[in-house]
């Protein structure tokens, strides 16, 4: 079996045999007792992410009732009368990792991270487009999403942002300055406020002799910042300003 969080929930039986799971309280249960996969999951705290303040006073006996139709969907698959046990302290689902794409992408970022360390960036660049390929929409897209799996989802979506940014980085000591430009500006206009994203796109430019609109960008980020928070650029973005200007004569304005 697999099963793949990154996008609609869907369960992979066989090669030829998956189904997508409904939008339910069943399967936002599943969601999470995957999400914290052999990890006991207790009972205050699925009733917490099924009905957060407003549980009702059979709540207990109505998860017991999720949990009996959540093995039902189990059972028929292969093995799969083994995949949710009852603890004295609440339920656990035990699959492999390998099994879980959420899991399988942390995996992948990680040693993506520690190569990139070990200054390997074609290796690292590997397993990032091995984990980006995993994504085949938002996390448990359409689901049922209580604040406890909320929390998860979070981690989950910052870890991505985590992929993004050590594919950037692999990019450029690889040279790849031109290619990621694109990208660097789609990035920039949906993180608007994320300095890190804006200095890696002047960086980029600047590599590619594109000195005026690196300065361009910055102007940018300078007008941003100070219409929405009222502050200058980082320091260092600064310092990379004086940087550009000090290769020439541009006069560089607020305006």
């Amino acid at each position: 079996m697999k099963f793949k969080l990154l996008g609609q929930f869907e369960i992979v039986v066989t090669e030829d045999r998956s189904f997508f799971l409904s939008r339910s309280k069943v399967s936002q249960l599943i969601g999470l007792l995957l999400v914290q996969n052999g990890e006991t999951v207790s009972v205050d705290t699925l009733i917490e992410e099924l009905w957060g303040e407003n549980a009702p006073r059979s709540a207990l006996t109505t998860l017991q009732t999720y949990i009996y139709h959540a093995r039902k969907i189990f059972a028929g698959m292969p093995g799969g009368e083994h995949v949710l046990v009852t603890r004295p302290a609440g339920y656990v689902i035990q699959v492999p990792d390998d099994a879980i794409d959420v899991a399988v992408f942390e995996r992948l970022v990680q040693r993506a991270r520690r190569l990139l360390d070990d200054d390997r960036p074609e290796e690292a660049m590997g397993c990032l487009d091995e984990a980006r390929a995993l994504w085949r929409g938002p996390v448990l897209v359409g689901m049922m999403i209580g604040s406890v799996l909320e929390a998860h989802l979070t981690y989950i979506n910052e870890l991505r942002f985590s992929a993004t940014h050590l594919h950037i980085e692999a990019s450029q000591r690889l040279g790849r300055h031109q290619e990621i430009i694109p990208q660097l500006r789609l990035l920039v206009a949906e993180n608007p406020l994320n300095e890190s994203l804006h200095a890696q796109l002047i960086k980029a430019l600047d590599k590619c002799g594109r000195r005026a609109e690196a300065l361009q960008a910055y102007r940018n980020l300078w007008r941003i910042l100070d219409a929405e928070l009222g502050v200058e650029p980082a320091p260092e973005l600064q310092l990379l300003q004086h940087e550009l200007l000090s290769r020439g004569s541009v006069v560089h304005g607020r305006s």
